[in-house]
């Protein structure tokens, strides 16, 4: 399979079909993050995906899920994306789900009924990156969408019966709005009510502006305690119906991955006893993005 530049995937599709049909992202101003930089978005020619479906027909049979990347798939039109997934269980028959990364822009065009349809080619999980429930941290960040319209679009996937994954960014909003972006992205969650939502660590990355901001003091990021009292402050102020609650990447101090909301009171009074100094955590030298 021929992948262009370095490809972002969720962990948890580690051991699917990369299928490159975008290349970057569309906004790729977000202060914060170094995935694509270099690497100017452009929508990949249909004869190049069919090539590469070509190649995972006869070497990738092994493997039952297709992620679509890059970080923008969901821009494609419905047309687009309806033909795709009909080459995808055309030549790969094998394959029983097909998930893509998602903004609300891509999904604000694309209506319920049109998801649902996509459902029924194949469509399964929808990747959203909320990052905070706090408009001014969203603001400072220079992400592309505001938090009501992140959290309409995740209401939407869920209309159409797709199933939903939400990321969120310890640490974004830095000392001074941490309290504060902890219960708003709580709340957040708590109205998008996704299959699943994963916390994961800020961890600054060399050339991105807010890497500048840190070292010229601008910017001041909460320590592991801090970054801790965030971790429980969002969990108790997110109220989710069922799903899981992730905060198991490699970026974080204190591995967690609960069921919600049967879990909860567990895993904050496991968070207590962390800031407490009685459970061990992650050391900064093998944290990773």
């Amino acid at each position: 399979m021929h992948l262009i530049g370095s490809v972002i995937r969720p962990p948890s599709e580690a051991d699917s079909i990369l299928l490159q049909v975008t290349l970057g992202c569309s906004h790729n101003k977000c202060a914060f993050c170094g995935a694509y930089k270099g690497k100017p978005f452009r929508v990949v020619p249909e004869a190049d995906v069919e090539a590469a479906l070509d190649f995972a027909a006869t070497s990738c049979r092994r493997q039952r899920r297709v992620f679509l990347c890059d970080g923008d798939a969901m821009v494609l039109s419905v047309n687009r994306l309806t033909r795709l997934l009909g080459r995808i269980r055309e030549k790969l028959p094998f394959v029983n789900r097909v998930s893509a990364y998602a903004n609300a822009r891509s999904l604000r065009a694309k209506s319920v009924d049109e998801l649902a349809g996509l459902r029924g080619l194949g469509l399964h999980t929808l990747y959203m990156g909320l990052e905070s429930g706090d408009q001014d941290t969203l603001s400072a960040m220079g992400k592309a969408d505001a938090a009501a319209d992140i959290v309409a679009a995740g209401q939407k996937v869920r209309q159409a019966g797709l199933r939903l994954s939400v990321t969120v960014l310890l640490g974004l909003a830095g000392m001074k709005r941490s309290g504060i972006h902890a219960e708003r992205t709580g709340a957040a969650l708590s109205e998008m009510d996704p299959d699943q939502a994963a916390a994961l660590t800020l961890m600054l990355i060399p050339g991105t502006p807010l890497h500048a901001d840190w070292k010229a003091g601008r910017f001041v990021l909460p320590d592991a305690q801090g970054m801790l009292g965030e971790l429980a402050a969002l969990l108790a102020h997110t109220h989710l119906s069922r799903g899981l609650f992730l905060a198991n990447h490699a970026s974080n101090f204190l591995p967690l991955k609960l069921r919600l909301p049967r879990d909860k009171d567990t895993a904050l009074a496991l968070i207590g006893r962390a800031l407490a100094g009685d459970v061990p955590l992650r050391p900064d030298h093998v944290r990773a993005l």
